[in-house]
């Protein structure tokens, strides 16, 4: 059976997290995507040695590409890359900002060359503004969007801990170029795209963003609890166990009180009678869910919630993740070995996808070289 995107060639000039997120997801859909790596690879190789003596981000985002190894400063090499451009439906580069262009790889250059190119220039701020020329990571770019000061508990702000600007860009690239696909086969032309970490970022600030600017202040951090909701968020049982709890609504709380506290007079009480109620005496309200739940157990808690049909989710370790019994695995091979990694989310009516190796660093040179000889 074809798959989507199947016919298409990638061409991608990438590093670390962003711009492999996107090739990644465009080679699972069935693209041909050549990977170029500087000669030493693509540092995010040297990240870490978990993953069977593999990188655990490197094995997480390259699978079923080929890796061509190219030091573009040498002619030679920077003609073949010319070549595979030449040849591609979509180039895809997230160097340090301005590099691609002084290299001779300026997007709208190639595009007037090649007018069915789709360009995507993935950055940390963006091809223009004041910080178009900052140095960009995920953790600074947290930072900068303000998505570090609505995360972590009152004490002070944190870090989400994966790098969500870099998927986020990695993602909305990858929504951009099958638009544009979609667009090249209406008109037969290219487009170019540009996609930065902050802009990603601060898609997804809009909520806080609109409670500043319209109503005068950002929500509170308030770690794993809900700013405007309550009970929503996280409580322990006796042995120490933490659940999220989530009510929604007033006939959830009576439940909530009844069934899993065993405590119905709670309810009525005038403090809890409803959100806003309980909003204002939290600090109340916490502290008699906590006398409630001190008898339970973490498993005697889940067992009451699920019973009362009331919304929840146990506070997980990583070790938890790996053992819960509705995550889905993959297996793909590595250069060091076959390993299960968690599998993507969309499932498609035609059956179980299936995934191409991790290369090794320029496992594929020596045939791209023969294929796109001069």
């Amino acid at each position: 059976m074809g798959t989507p995107l199947e016919g298409l060639l990638v061409v991608s000039l990438e590093q670390a997290v962003a711009a492999p997120y996107c090739s990644a997801r465009l080679a699972d859909a069935g693209a041909r995507v050549i990977k170029v790596e500087r000669p030493e690879g693509d540092f995010a190789r040297g990240y870490d040695r978990v993953a069977k003596g593999e990188s655990a981000y490197f094995v997480w985002l390259n699978r079923g590409k080929e890796s061509v190894a190219l030091d573009i400063k040498t002619p030679d090499d920077k003609a073949l890359l010319e070549r595979l451009i030449a040849r591609a439906d979509i180039f895809i580069q997230n160097l340090a900002p301005g590099a691609a262009g002084r290299a001779g790889f300026a997007s709208a250059e190639l595009r007037a060359r090649h007018p069915r190119l789709i360009t995507v220039d993935i950055s940390g701020y963006g091809e223009d503004g004041p910080y178009a020329k900052m140095k960009a990571y995920d953790l600074l770019v947290q930072a900068e969007t303000g998505l570090a000061a609505v995360t972590g508990r009152p004490e002070g702000p944190g870090r989400v801990g994966v790098s969500v600007c870099d998927i986020g860009a990695g993602m909305y690239a990858y929504m951009a170029v099958l638009e544009a696909v979609i667009s090249r086969g209406q008109d037969g032309q290219g487009r170019g795209l540009a996609v930065s970490l902050f802009d990603a970022l601060a898609d997804w600030m809009n909520v806080p963003f609109l409670h500043q600017v319209y109503g005068g202040r950002a929500p509170d951090r308030v770690g794993l609890n809900h700013p405007s909701i309550a009970p929503y968020g996280v409580y322990a049982a006796g042995d120490g166990g933490e659940v999220v709890i989530s009510i929604q609504n007033e006939r959830e709380w009576v439940r909530l009180c009844a069934e899993v506290f065993q405590r119905p007079e709670m309810a009525g009480d005038p403090r809890f009678s409803d959100n806003p109620a309980r909003v204002a005496n939290r600090a109340a309200l916490d502290r008699e869910i906590a006398a409630a739940l001190a008898p339970l157990t973490r498993d005697g808690m889940i067992e009451r919630l699920r019973a009362a049909e009331i919304a929840y989710g146990a506070v997980n370790s990583i070790a938890d993740l790996a053992a819960h019994p509705q995550l889905r695995r993959v297996e793909i091979e590595t250069p060091g070995g076959a390993l299960e990694v968690i599998a993507p989310p969309a499932r498609s009516s035609d059956g179980p996808a299936s995934f191409a190796p991790v290369p090794a660093l320029d496992q594929h040179g020596a045939a791209i070289r023969r294929e796109f000889s001069a």
